[in-house]
C-alpha cells in the first residue's frame, strides 16, 4: 500500500475520532450551561444542544475532508508522522476556535437573558405610594456662642 494512503487513513481515523470525542464531551458538559442560557427550559436546551452538535460535526468533518490532500509525496515513515501531525494539529486548532466561538455566542445569549430577568421586580408591586412635597432635612440645634470676656 502507498505511504500517502496510509497517512490519509491515519489522519482520517485520528481526526474523526477526536471530532466525535470533543462533540460528545461538549454536549454533556454544555447541557447545564444551555439550561441556564434558556432560563431552565430543558426541552429547548436539549434541542439547541443537539443542533449545536450536528453543526459541530458538519463543520469539523467538512474541514477534515477539505484539508486531507497532501501537497508532497510521502516517501518514508517519518514523513507519515510529520504529515499526520500537521494535519491533526490543524484540526485541533480549528476545533478549539469553534469551541471558543460557541462559548462566546452562548455567553452573549446568557448575558442578554440575565439582563431581561433584572427588568422586572421579583414580586409585583402591591400598593402605590403618593409622592408628597419634599421634607426638610433634620438639622441639629446649634449651641449659642460662648460669652466673651
Amino acid at each position: 500500500m502507498d505511504l500517502t494512503v496510509i497517512s490519509y487513513i491515519a489522519y482520517l481515523v485520528i481526526s474523526i475520532g477526536l471530532t466525535i470525542w470533543v462533540a460528545q464531551t461538549l454536549s454533556k458538559a454544555g447541557k447545564i450551561f444551555l439550561i441556564d442560557v434558556f432560563k431552565g427550559n430543558d426541552a429547548l436546551s436539549t434541542s439547541v444542544n443537539h443542533l449545536l452538535v450536528v453543526g459541530f460535526y458538519l463543520l469539523n468533518l467538512g474541514f477534515v475532508a477539505l484539508f486531507m490532500k497532501l501537497t508532497e509525496q510521502v516517501d518514508g515513515q517519518r514523513q507519515i508522522f510529520e504529515a499526520v501531525a500537521l494535519k491533526v494539529g490543524t484540526v485541533l486548532l480549528v476545533l478549539g476556535v469553534l469551541h471558543l466561538f460557541n462559548l462566546y455566542v452562548l455567553n452573549k445569549f446568557r448575558r442578554r437573558s440575565s439582563v431581561d430577568r433584572q427588568k422586572f421586580p421579583p414580586v409585583p408591586p402591591q400598593m402605590m405610594t403618593r409622592v408628597g412635597p419634599p421634607q426638610q432635612q433634620f438639622r441639629p440645634p446649634v449651641a449659642p456662642p460662648a460669652p466673651q470676656m
